[in-house]
């Protein structure tokens, strides 16, 4: 259940350019700052939507103060985690701007004008569903390889732009248009892997997806357990990948090389039951949908965008599996998606 607790209760019924959305739980003095960056944001109506899942009650009355008399933020508060992805489609829901911005609760705009370009950049092209941002280290403003969800061979361009298979959730722009026709991310997934799986139904119903290096988030890494390569996370990365590849027309046979990969990965890094557990996961989940295989044009989107540039599966093998995962006691891994 969602339940309002400050700000406005309702949103006008004419149209606006932008929701901006935010999840928290927890880090109170973060988000109340991505609350103040998506405030600040200037040269386009929008509207922010705060959605709590499940933060101390201490915490969420500096919250609803930071929102409280507002017309143009609303903080809402679930009965308990939801998880990203349906974290994100409760709070979309609460509004009906023409782009979903989406802003993690540890980061803050770049610019005041980054929602304005976003907005401008789905405007100009009809058949783009999303635009990724580039995602800068808040303290000295280089690329936060612990966020970068594209083929490494692709970094040396992330000040420019190019058509992508994906973007990375901790800044991008989503077309409600596209949202609706695509029905939004799988709650199943909870976290990990939900904007690849939106990015794959979006592109086989014929939409694009750029990422644009010029518009940018600064992200406040932190070395927390939460965002590094714990149990928890090697565990959702591992099924929800095997779940998205299935669901989206993978044989299990076409899917072997890749649990291969992720046994031997997960050996290598001290997590092997972890991964028959999310191997075994994967499989019970995949029973629950009717595989849709992607269209051949989605196919040659997808060859064209990220396989290319992965390179032979011996450079995959050497760049993606046989490197260790960065454990919860040092630096993140982050929100990459490396395989």
């Amino acid at each position: 259940m969602i339940r309002h607790v400050a700000g406005a209760t309702v949103l006008p019924e004419g149209p606006y350019d932008a929701d901006i959305i935010i999840l928290t739980l927890g880090r109170v003095g973060d988000t109340i700052a991505a609350i103040s960056s998506a405030l600040a944001q200037t040269g386009v109506s929008r509207h922010v939507t705060v959605l709590d899942q499940g933060s101390r009650n201490a915490d969420l009355a500096r919250l609803a103060a930071a929102i409280d008399g507002r017309q143009d933020a609303t903080l809402l508060r679930a009965d308990g985690n939801l998880g990203v992805a349906e974290g994100r489609n409760q709070a979309t829901a609460f509004g009906h701007g023409r782009a979903i911005v989406a802003l993690d609760n540890d980061a803050v705009f770049a610019a005041p004008d980054t929602v304005a370009r976003l907005a401008a950049g789905l405007d100009a092209a009809p058949d783009l569903a999303a635009i990724g941002c580039r995602i800068v280290r808040f303290d000295d403003g280089g690329d936060d390889l612990t966020s970068w969800g594209y083929p490494a061979s692709l970094l040396p361009l992330s000040a420019g732009s190019f058509e992508a298979a994906t973007f990375v959730g901790a800044g991008h722009a989503i077309r409600r248009s596209a949202w609706n026709a695509v029905g939004g991310y799988d709650k199943a997934l909870f976290f990990c892997w939900e904007e690849f799986d939106f990015c794959l139904r979006a592109i086989a119903l014929g939409w694009r997806v750029m990422y644009r290096g010029d518009l940018a988030v600064r992200h406040k890494v932190a070395a927390e357990a939460r965002v590094a390569w714990s149990e928890a996370r090697w565990f959702h990365f591992v099924r929800n990948r095997l779940y998205v590849g299935r669901k989206s027309g993978d044989t299990w046979l076409a899917l072997a090389p890749r649990i291969a990969g992720y046994a031997l990965k997960g050996a290598l890094n001290g997590l092997p039951r972890q991964t028959l557990r999310g191997i075994a996961a994967a499989v019970r989940m995949a029973e629950a949908v009717r595989p849709k295989p992607l269209p051949d044009r989605a196919q040659a989107y997808l060859t064209r965008c990220d396989r290319v540039w992965r390179g032979s599966w011996l450079r995959r093998l050497r760049a993606e599996v046989l490197v260790k995962l960065t454990r919860p006691h040092s630096a993140p891994a982050g929100r990459r998606h490396p395989a």
